[in-house]
């Protein structure tokens, strides 16, 4: 298990100096596969990244290199299927302020489905 957990611990800390040193919307969209011969996999999801990715690669290797990873080269691979996880939503919850303000709304209009939405959105406890 030692072994495992060795090279797992290694790619974590790859992908952290990854992250570190390439832009965000690149980071966020891509994952490391591995390292093999001083060759970065790397997998993104479509290839406009992949191409963008590629272009930046001489100048990500020389970024790796300077924080002491022995990368020599980068290659990267489209996989459709990878998908980054979505940081679950969290539902967003109406003040005081925003609730009396809808009631106040929903007072001034005509009896209409907006007037009765905007009164539910007031009346709502969250």
């Amino acid at each position: 298990m030692r072994p495992l957990l060795a090279k797992a611990q290694a790619l974590s800390a790859l992908h952290r100096h990854f992250i570190s040193v390439a832009p965000p919307y690149l980071a966020q969209t891509s994952q490391i596969l591995g390292l093999q011969s001083g060759t970065l996999s790397v997998a993104v999801a479509n290839a406009a990244i992949a191409a963008k990715l590629r272009q930046l690669a001489p100048e990500l290797v020389v970024m790796l290199q300077n924080r002491g990873c022995e990368v020599s080269g980068i290659r990267v691979k489209v996989q459709v299927s990878f998908q980054r996880s979505q940081p679950a939503a969290i539902p967003r919850k109406l003040g005081k302020t925003a609730k009396d303000a809808l009631n106040e709304l929903s007072q001034t209009l005509d009896d209409s489905p907006l007037k009765l939405a905007l009164k539910k959105m007031a009346e709502t406890k969250n």
